[in-house]
């Protein structure tokens, strides 16, 4: 049995170009690769978002719902992010 599938993908000509840039470049060894290598770094964001809502936002959002007191009103986060905005 295989352990790989052939795909036909159409790409814009500005992707196809940075494909066979890559490939040309000797960074990668076919289009193949570059495209697999694409498909990791997307694999690999899912996996860093789906890591960040199970870990980080909703354990945050469990804790606001049952103590809605640790909450901060939306003018304090802003000027927060404002004041960190200017400051660099």
């Amino acid at each position: 049995m295989r352990s790989t599938q052939q795909f036909s993908v159409t790409l814009p000509n500005d992707m196809a170009d940075d494909v066979r840039a890559k490939v040309a470049s000797g960074a990668y060894a076919s289009e193949s690769e570059v495209i697999r290598e694409g498909l990791r770094a997307l694999q690999a964001r899912e996996r860093a978002m789906e890591d960040w809502l199970r870990h980080g936002a909703l354990p945050s959002y469990d804790a606001y719902k049952a103590d809605p007191s640790r909450g901060r009103p939306l003018k304090d986060v802003r000027a927060a992010l404002a004041d960190r905005l200017k400051q660099g």
